[in-house]
């Protein structure tokens, strides 16, 4: 079971559709990882090719594998248009330890929508001097033993 940090950053998408007709997209997205969210800044006027270059931090301590990319069009007087999302399984980052910058498809109603890049990294929680396996402290017996034979 992974222990640790994981670190995403989001860079950039393209080819995103938006339903705002007579106005450029604000794309923004929603990162989730279980139930830990976080929120990049809109990309005002951006259209359907934003950049972002933003780093959010996850705490992994579980086996949950998926993160999920939820992307978002800023509306100043109506709700928020849901333009797309995109899972992405985190197996082979959690063995690897990263993925460098990778694009994924936005998918819409099962379609193709665009594409995100993102790049993933996982630092293991090290499990190292003083604690033990199930991350509690362990004993210590620090210096030297002294012999309670007599001589």
């Amino acid at each position: 079971m992974p222990r640790g940090t994981l670190e995403v950053v989001l860079v950039s998408a393209k080819g995103l559709d938006g339903s705002d007709f007579l106005a450029n997209i604000d794309p923004y997205v929603i990162l989730s990882y279980r139930s830990q969210e976080h929120k990049s800044t809109v990309a005002e006027g951006a259209g359907s090719n934003p950049q972002w270059n933003e780093s959010f931090l996850f705490t992994v301590s579980d086996s949950s594998c998926e993160l999920n990319l939820k992307i978002m069009d800023k509306d100043n007087f109506s709700q928020d248009d849901f333009l797309g999302e995109a899972t992405i399984t985190l197996d082979a980052v959690f063995d690897e330890g990263s993925h460098p910058e990778t694009s994924y498809n936005v998918v819409k109603d099962k379609e193709y929508c665009g594409e995100i890049k993102v790049a993933l990294t996982f630092t293991a929680e090290r499990g190292g001097a003083g604690r033990d396996e199930y991350g509690g402290q362990e004993e210590s017996y620090g210096g030297w033993n002294e012999s309670a034979r007599v001589f």
